[in-house]
């Protein structure tokens, strides 16, 4: 079967699932002010549910059994919060109270905790609603070990509810990454905080902080990062006006 028939093809409703997922919870949330001054970004609300639970709720429905979840800013709240709301899915925390990684390096530390397969990595802070099928087991179908390192879901600009960018990536018609956005310049496509991700992409790291974008543009570089476009609702819940756009909008379905 070739790659591109591979990205085409609707998924079987039982594709097997990446068990584990990282969930990026670690950020100070400083766009997100004053509603962070006393609690973590991910355990702000929208629609009555914590930002956590919303990404949460999206990996238990498609099947994934585990996630490590990074925490640095009041990380005992997030603690707290998932001893008590993670019901279903196995919890472990990649400790940041130390330093702060970022993207990248959030995924260095919590390497040895991810294992040697395929794993998820969502962004806590991103809230996407599933369109006709589930996203994570769309992901899933479309992952193809062989020929990818990473599997990015995509928005398209026009339907980036809340954001302010001007778009992260250009794609083909196969749904290979081609490249980013140049400065000045458009890019028909945004990252939803959603991806499949290789174990074998995190080699060769910097010390210290850094973004993942390291280990994106190597995949790039290499051919072997790709995007799916998502088909549902997506929001980029960065600000405390984000919030009643994303809730209105949900309430209209």
């Amino acid at each position: 079967m070739t790659l591109k028939r591979t990205l085409t093809i609707r998924p079987d409703p039982g594709v097997a699932v990446p068990e584990t997922a990282m969930v990026m919870a670690a950020g100070l949330g400083k766009r997100m002010r004053p509603l962070t001054a006393t609690r973590p970004k991910p355990l702000v609300e929208v629609a009555g549910r914590a930002l956590l639970d919303h990404a949460l709720d999206r990996l238990r429905a498609a099947g994934v059994k585990r996630a490590v979840v990074n925490v640095h800013y009041l990380a005992d709240a997030l603690e707290a919060h998932l001893k008590s709301h993670a019901r279903g899915i196995d919890i472990v925390i990649s400790d940041e109270r130390k330093q702060l990684m970022e993207t990248g390096g959030g995924l260095v530390q919590a390497r040895a905790l991810l294992g040697d397969k395929p794993f998820i990595s969502v962004n806590s802070d991103n809230l996407w609603i599933d369109g006709p099928m589930d996203s994570i087991k769309l992901l899933s179908a479309r992952w193809d070990d062989s020929a990818m390192d990473a599997l990015l879901l995509m928005v398209p600009l026009a339907r980036a509810h809340c954001h302010a960018g001007q778009g992260d990536f250009h794609l083909d018609a196969d749904g290979r990454i081609t490249g980013r956005r140049k400065p000045g310049r458009l890019a028909p496509f945004v990252w939803t905080g959603v991806q499949i991700l290789s174990p074998r992409l995190i080699a060769d790291w910097p010390e210290g902080a850094f973004s993942t974008n390291i280990f994106w543009d190597r995949a790039i570089a290499g051919g072997r990062a790709f995007g799916l476009v998502h088909q549902g609702l997506w929001f980029d819940v960065g600000t405390p006006g984000a919030i009643a756009v994303a809730e209105h909008m949900m309430a209209d379905g």
